[in-house]
């Protein structure tokens, strides 16, 4: 290519990713708009909670009525990056955000990264079918809407940039998609904060010197974050399979799901397990006394919201699960409290999501470099621990994690153990 054919090839990866920018941002900045409302509403009405189950029902009805093309969410976008033909439906954007901003008004255990990445990939794929692109660049659109998805609603651009390259296939990174996954981060992220969109501010912990001792410690750490992401991945999967099974109408297991809500807010007889869980999280930073129990506690309350098919994501739920985890762990292993807290935080997500890159960035991005490399080789091991599962079984993997030789083709991870190899190459 030459130097004129760099140049249009540039300008036009820096409009169209500065377009999925700028639509992601307003679109987290509509959400997070949305969601403190909704939040600050049930805090001063906790009797909303009791309302979930109709919640659930009148969801499950929308969403079967006209939500079964989009049913797919986090799913659905990474298998139309790989091999999807149809475009994205616009109306997941509106319809993931209102039920999401309705799951939290009544109280489900739910994230928000779910939600931004279906509207970013929807957004974005709407924009490349009005520009006509390349099947090639719109996948690469569609990474970049990943990208400012994430990026603009957690307000970490370099992390989104990487999740949105990391994510579609694990073990690799897409890099042909770096330049439009990073402006559409940053022009996303600038746009929210343009907004008056204010992000969580976290603590930041204390430098740690990594001495052999302490990278000991740290690898026992990894096991009870590999240990809480497998437990975690495993019941938000089996309990879904189980209601599709027995409760195959989508409104009755939703209204099911409400009820079991319900029934774990009166058992744990605190509302500390509601919603985002933001206090909890900061909470996990600095006490020392902070209840043992509290991490599975927030996994439940998840994995029931999200395993009935309530809408939102896992980000800031696992969050809270893992940096309760890591308070427990830190104490448990004389390590700072708060330093657990953050590397326990991101660790558990990178786990569950199988982005250790991406995490050990955003962990930077939000509390400092204070964490490194502590959560790098946290997030790597648990990464590697929790095996070929994964929060999002249509990812895609081509070598296993240990290695060994490549696939016959790149599979779905929920397709992986029916997955020949090619014989003909040795193991690396």
């Amino acid at each position: 290519m030459n130097l004129s054919g760099s140049a249009r090839a540039l300008g036009q990866w820096l409009l169209l990713g500065a377009i999925v920018g700028g639509v992601c941002g307003v679109a987290s900045a509509v959400f997070l708009a949305l969601l403190e409302e909704a939040t600050e509403f049930r805090l001063a009405h906790e009797s909303l909670v009791y309302a979930l189950p109709v919640a659930g029902l009148v969801l499950g009805a929308v969403y079967g009525r006209w939500g079964a093309s989009i049913r797919g969410g986090n799913n659905l976008v990474l298998d139309t990056v790989h091999a999807g033909d149809a475009v994205i439906p616009l109306r997941m954007a509106p319809m993931v955000l209102l039920g999401t901003v309705l799951t939290h008004l009544f109280g489900g255990s739910a994230g928000r990264e779910g939600t931004a990445v279906q509207m970013g990939a929807s957004l974005a794929d709407q924009i490349a079918w009005r520009f006509r692109v390349t099947p090639e660049t719109r996948r690469e659109l569609l990474a970049a809407g990943i990208a400012g998805g994430f990026g603009s609603v957690f307000g970490t651009p370099l992390a989104g940039t990487v999740f949105g390259l990391e994510v579609v296939c694990v073990g690799r990174l897409g890099y042909e998609a770096l330049l439009p996954a990073l402006t559409a981060a940053v022009v996303g992220d600038m746009v929210t904060r343009g907004l008056g969109i204010h992000h969580t501010v976290y603590p930041v912990p204390q430098a740690l010197a990594l001495t052999l001792p302490v990278l000991g410690k740290w690898l026992v750490f990894a096991v009870g974050i590999a240990g809480v992401a497998v437990a975690f991945i495993e019941g938000t999967h089996g309990l879904k399979r189980v209601l599709e099974r027995r409760v195959p109408w989508l409104p009755v297991h939703m209204a099911l799901g409400g009820l079991g809500v319900v029934g774990l807010w009166k058992l744990a007889g605190t509302s500390d397990y509601l919603g985002l869980g933001v206090p909890g999280i900061l909470r996990a930073f600095e006490d020392v006394s902070l209840p043992w129990g509290a991490f599975a506690w927030k996994l439940v309350f998840t994995v029931v919201t999200l395993g009935a098919g309530f809408l939102g994501g896992e980000v800031t739920p696992l969050f809270f699960i893992g940096a309760a985890l890591g308070n427990v762990l830190a104490r448990l292993l004389g390590l700072p409290v708060d330093l657990g807290a953050a590397v326990g935080m991101a660790a558990l997500f990178a786990a569950a999501a199988n982005t250790p890159l991406a995490l050990s960035l955003m962990a930077v991005e939000l509390v400092g470099a204070s964490v490194l490399p502590h959560v790098a080789i946290v997030a790597t091991v648990a990464y590697l621990l929790t095996g070929h599962r994964g929060i999002y079984p249509s990812q895609r993997i081509a070598r296993k994690k240990l290695g060994g030789p490549l696939l016959d083709r790149v599979v779905a991870l929920r397709d992986l153990h029916a997955a020949p190899r090619k014989e003909s190459e040795a193991p690396r």
